[in-house]
């Protein structure tokens, strides 16, 4: 039977505390979250951090101390740590808590864009802090920054240094041509896990042709060395999961991504995505990859090097 891996990302740097009570932003929510994610049946566990007295976004490793120990013994999932953070916070700041914590996977934005939320500021509603607002209103004006210089840096220094795999995160075309030039370069290694994301605005709209394109354009510059997974934001989010499960491909759920259940219906916790798409997975007759089998899928070099 055809596996699939379910990677949950679970509280993220986009949404604020004010969208939903059900988004974990204090450590003990994170790590509960998690664990019910993986036993729900996430494969990988995307995670960032935040200041549990704000809700703010943070790199602070101390912020990742918190709940890293209580997720790696609490499940077997396969840990995934941003390095793109926030779209606000320094390069130095991103990276902390993957330098520190050297997990079996980091995400990694294979390329600077625009990074505009300031729609959803839009929608009425009582903010719990005062850095809400101003920052997703200040989001028209926003660069996420990763050079081709920053990126080298990522991959010397947490790939080859550190043996960490990536969920190469693409918003755009020019991000495949950006890896492939790494690749070139021999700072990467197959296989690739290359994450498709969609419907941030400032880079692809979850269009499922646009979907079919970079995979044929994947296809070209990776041949067989490459998994893709699909991500979309908000209310794209289980049909392009679907078209990604259609095309061979892997999925990416969780209130980073998307806040909703079904329309006009919050989702109470990151669990209730991942058993959605699971049930998707088995409708399909495929399999939930467990995360012994997405090791080995990816190459990661294991949990017992992971210093949490």
């Amino acid at each position: 039977m055809e596996r699939r891996i379910i990677t949950c990302a679970i509280t993220g740097s986009i949404h604020t505390p004010s969208m939903s009570p059900y988004l974990p932003y204090r450590p003990e929510d994170i790590a509960a979250q998690a664990i019910e994610a993986a036993e729900a049946g996430a494969t990988i566990l995307h995670l960032h951090a935040r200041d549990p007295r704000t809700g703010r976004p943070s790199g602070d490793p101390e912020h990742y101390a918190a709940f890293l120990p209580r997720i790696a013994a609490g499940c077997d999932a396969v840990i995934n740590l941003t390095t793109g953070g926030s779209a606000v916070m320094t390069l130095e700041e991103r990276l902390r808590a993957a330098l520190q914590f050297c997990p079996e996977m980091c995400s990694l934005n294979m390329g600077t864009m625009n990074f505009a939320l300031y729609p959803m500021a839009e929608k009425p509603r009582e903010w719990l802090f005062e850095w809400e607002e101003p920052f997703l209103r200040g989001s028209d004006d926003l660069v996420f920054k990763n050079t081709p210089r920053d990126i080298a840096g990522i991959l010397e220094h947490l790939g080859c240094e550190r043996g960490a795999r990536f969920e190469f995160e693409c918003y755009d075309i020019g991000h495949l041509y950006m890896l492939r030039h790494f690749v070139d370069r021999g700072l990467v290694a197959p296989p690739y896990f290359i994450q498709f994301v969609f419907g941030v605005l400032g880079g692809m709209g979850a269009d499922p042709d646009t979907l079919d394109h970079m995979i044929a354009l994947a296809d070209k510059l990776f041949g067989n060395d490459y998994l893709f997974s699909v991500l979309a934001a908000g209310r794209h989010q289980i049909p392009m999961a679907r078209r990604a499960l259609e095309r061979g491909g892997h999925v990416r759920v969780g209130l980073e991504d998307n806040l909703m259940i079904a329309k006009g219906e919050l989702a109470q916790s990151n669990a209730a995505q991942v058993e959605q798409v699971r049930r998707i997975i088995a409708e399909m007759g495929l399999a939930v990859a467990t995360p012994d089998e997405a090791r080995v899928m990816l190459e990661l070099k294991g949990a017992d090097k992971v210093a949490v």
